[in-house]
């Protein structure tokens, strides 16, 4: 019976989370709670011992850098700066708005790998010049919600960092499995937004009557956006997946870089470092406290038997091994609407990856589509997280029927994705094979 009762710690939490308590201290509680009635007094020992493991990770130390990287590009004006370089580029293709704006969001993916940050910096850039040329809404929308939602599926990604210790697996193997799977789906975004821009010219008309740009002065353009933010992901992403650096020191030389690239743009100021900064230390502290919580939560279902009795009422249902894959995947997908991706990684992975190996399977391609499922969770109404952050910034008259309506085509080009991953499983295998990664 003890065994059996360690799954019971899934409903109350999630009971907790209705209940109005935040999502890290409802798995303290969680965790409080069953830890006492299994273990007594010792269960103070067992969660204060995950509060060390959790200060002591040094892969974590990569979240702070990579957000003040992120924070200081947007704060400092080189993403508006980046977005109108772009744009001089993609404005005479259909939809040339859109193609700029899902570039921006995978340019941006690959610098920072804050998803919500992504999405509300993408969204305040766009939406004006978008509504200015007079964009359909619900296509302006899902261009929105999917260029955001690829912080996830771009390496440097901070749900990976999150998510590498709690495998086991190396963050720099599952930076390069990644990196495929979200640079397919950044393109069958773009190609997406061209057709329909082609077909349905209503839908996303393209700019009329301005001056257009030599291009001597296009290319003094790129060359002073462009070609600075380029080196800026090849400090921090390709060392990373060349195997050169780790996360920690690539996300140190990035937050660095970047606010080397505001003093050369002239826009590092006191205030820009001191928000910057604020915002750093506001969405680490929340990040940390969720991994910490996660870890007690995790500990203690372990310590009581609760990976045991899931591998057992799972091996034992008959089920064949992809049946219970997708019923794994498909948990997630729903705990994604529930919860935010931190909370779903330190809930499943662990209990997960114990049985994905047992069943023979890779685990850096599982981690991949996982990955994938919980950014089309991130998009799926009705709980979309991404459509309470363009809510939260677009203006009344673009409605939630039309940010409903705007994500489904991109959810859909997202669940082909994740296909292609389950049947290709090359498409997250082969570059770790290639490339390597040393173990951290």
């Amino acid at each position: 019976m003890s065994d059996f009762l360690s799954i019971f710690m899934f409903p109350v939490l999630i009971l907790f989370i209705f209940l109005g308590v935040q999502i890290a201290f409802a798995m303290i509680l969680t965790a409080t709670i069953f830890g006492l009635m299994m273990f007594g007094d010792v269960t103070a020992y067992q969660l204060l011992t995950k509060i060390e493991e959790t200060a002591s990770n040094s892969i974590l130390a990569a979240v702070p850098l990579f957000i003040f990287m992120g924070a200081m590009l947007e704060k400092s004006g080189i993403a508006e700066r980046l977005f109108h370089a772009i744009h001089l580029w993609t404005k005479r293709l259909p939809g040339g708005i859109g193609v700029g704006t899902i570039l921006l969001g995978a340019i941006f993916a690959a610098s920072s790998g804050v998803v919500g940050a992504t999405e509300a910096v993408i969204g305040l850039l766009t939406i004006p010049i978008m509504l200015k040329h007079q964009y359909d809404k619900r296509l302006l929308s899902g261009v929105i919600c999917a260029s955001g939602s690829l912080g996830t599926a771009i390496p440097p990604s901070i749900t990976v960092i999150v998510l590498g210790p709690v495998a086991g697996i190396s963050v720099g193997q599952l930076f390069n499995g990644l990196l495929i799977p979200g640079l397919l789906m950044a393109a069958l975004f773009i190609i997406y937004v061209i057709a329909l821009a082609y077909f349905k010219p209503n839908m996303a008309p393209r700019e009329q009557g301005e001056v257009g740009i030599p291009l001597s002065e296009r290319l003094k353009i790129t060359a002073t956006a462009i070609v600075p933010a380029a080196a800026l992901i090849f400090t921090v992403l390709g060392t990373i997946l060349l195997g050169l650096a780790t996360p920690t020191e690539a996300s140190a030389c990035g937050a660095l870089g970047a606010v080397i690239l505001s003093i050369c743009y002239k826009s590092c100021k006191l205030t820009v470092l001191w928000e910057s900064m604020l915002r750093t230390v506001n969405i680490t502290a929340m990040i940390l406290l969720i991994v910490m919580a996660g870890n007690m939560f995790a500990g203690i279902f372990f310590a009581t038997g609760g990976m045991q009795t899931v591998q057992s009422l799972l091996t034992g249902s008959g089920f064949s091994p992809h049946t219970v894959l997708g019923l794994i995947l498909f948990i997630a997908f729903i705990a994604g609407f529930l919860l935010d991706m931190m909370s779903v990684v330190l809930i499943i992975i662990p209990v997960a990856i114990p049985i994905v190996r047992l069943l023979g399977f890779d685990d850096i391609w599982f981690c991949v589509a996982f990955l994938v499922v919980l950014q089309t969770s991130y998009l799926t109404p009705p709980l979309a997280p991404s459509i309470f952050y363009l809510r939260a910034i677009s203006p009344p008259s673009i409605t939630l029927k039309h940010m409903y309506a705007g994500v489904i085509p991109f959810i859909a080009i997202q669940l082909l994705v994740l296909f292609v991953i389950l049947i290709y499983p090359e498409t997250a295998t082969w570059l770790p094979k290639v490339l390597g990664a040393p173990n951290w």
